[in-house]
This record gives C-alpha cells, structure tokens and sequence, in this order.
C-alpha cells in the first residue's frame, strides 16, 4: 500500500466535501441535513452488496466509494455543527477494534474463530450499560435492519442467554406452520399476517442455528428465481 497515496486520496475526498458544502459550492449539498441523506447511506450500502453478489472488482470499487463519500460527507455535516469530525470517527473505530482484539494487540490467547466471536461478545456485553444483559443485548439491535436480518441478529443474541437444540427448533417452525394454516382457514387478515411472521422469524432462528443466514439465503433464492424468468 502507497501511504502517500492513500493519505492524498484521502485528504483529497476530504477537500472535495468542503468545497461542496461551502459558500461557492452546490446549492443541492449544502442544504443535505443528516436525516435527508440517510437513506442514500442505506442505498449505497444496498449496492455495495449487489456488487459483490455480481463478482465484479470495478464495480465494487465503484460502490465503495459511493458508500465512503456518504460516510465523508455526514461526517463532515456533523463537524460543522461541533459535534464531531472523521478524525474522531477513524480514531474512535480504531480504539474500539484494537480492543475488540485482545488476541492481537493484547495478552489473550483465542485459537479459532469461534472463540474471537464469544469473546467478542463478552467485551460488547460488559461495554453496555445496565443490568439486564439480555434485555440490552437485543434493544441495541438497529430496528432499521432489514426483517430477515434482525431476525437473524436477535436470535444470534437471545441464543448466548437461552439454549435450544434443533429438535425443539424444528417444533416451532412445524407448530408456526400450522398456526399459519389455521389463520388461512380462518381468513382472517390480521391473524394471516401474524402467523406468517412468525413462521418467517422461526425459520430465520432455525436457519441461524444450522450456521446459515436467511437474508442471504432469500437474496440468492431471488436471484435464481430470475435467471429462471430469463431462461438461465
């Protein structure tokens, strides 16, 4: 890696940001608060997965820097007020990993990645304030989170304070499935659409606990159902 490069690249990004939200800069920029670009951090986010799912370098770089202008550019919002800078931002992301990773920079001894997950865990656990961890482990969950996701992240959390086998996990997809056969018998809307997200969280927690990710596993269902649409 150039470091000189990198840091002109940078500090060069930067520069851009400035000039855009100043006075002789675009009209458009310097009106962009932090709730009206959030949802482009969300979008950009979006095509940064669709590029890697695509398997195509130029594209995921392109998106990545659409996605680190967004995070750039809120900074940069955010320093104009006093609030913060992305110095406080790289400073602040680089103290936590250094210790989030006691294995590298400290004396901890953690051979596989099982055991750097449960620790990694633990640390989140005692860095959140309150006693009831279980409570603030799942609270902390972003409610933004696309469904599947936070299904998937609130199962993974209530798992490390409540154990269950795949037996007692396949009952409750089995029994959600049923309830959600009563519920279309009885056609009753609301009851439909309890039923069905709760066989939906079900199978998310089933999916989790065999090691897969039904977000992701939705995604590439989606994307096989349209190569067969365009009789791939």
């Amino acid at each position: 890696m150039d470091s000189s490069r990198l840091c002109k690249a940078f500090l060069g990004l930067n520069d851009l940001i400035k000039r855009l939200r100043g006075p002789d800069g675009c009209p458009w920029d310097r009106q962009q608060t932090d709730s009206s670009i959030k949802m482009y951090i969300i979008e950009e986010a979006y095509e940064v997965l669709d590029a890697i799912e695509k398997e195509d370098p130029d594209h995921i770089c392109q998106e990545l820097g659409d996605l680190i202008f967004q995070i750039m550019f809120l900074a940069d919002m955010a320093e104009e007020e006093g609030r913060f800078g992305i110095a406080e931002v790289l400073e602040g992301i680089r103290e936590k990993m250094i210790a989030r990773h006691p294995h590298v920079f400290g004396g901890a001894r953690l051979e596989t990645p099982e055991e750097v997950s449960q620790n990694w865990a633990k640390i989140k656990e005692r860095e959140r304030p309150g006693n009831d961890k279980a409570s603030s482990a799942l609270e902390s969950i972003p409610q933004s989170l696309p469904a599947l996701m936070r299904a998937h992240r609130l199962t993974e959390r209530a798992s490390r304070f409540f154990k269950e086998e795949t037996e007692e996990k396949w009952a409750k997809v089995e029994e959600a499935l049923g309830g959600l056969k009563k519920a279309v018998e009885g056609k009753g809307e609301r009851d439909m659409a309890d039923s069905l997200g709760l066989l939906l969280f079900r199978l998310s927690d089933l999916a989790r606990h065999l090691g897969l990710n039904a977000e992701e596993a939705l995604r590439r269902a989606n994307l096989r159902f349209l190569k067969d649409m365009r009789g791939g």
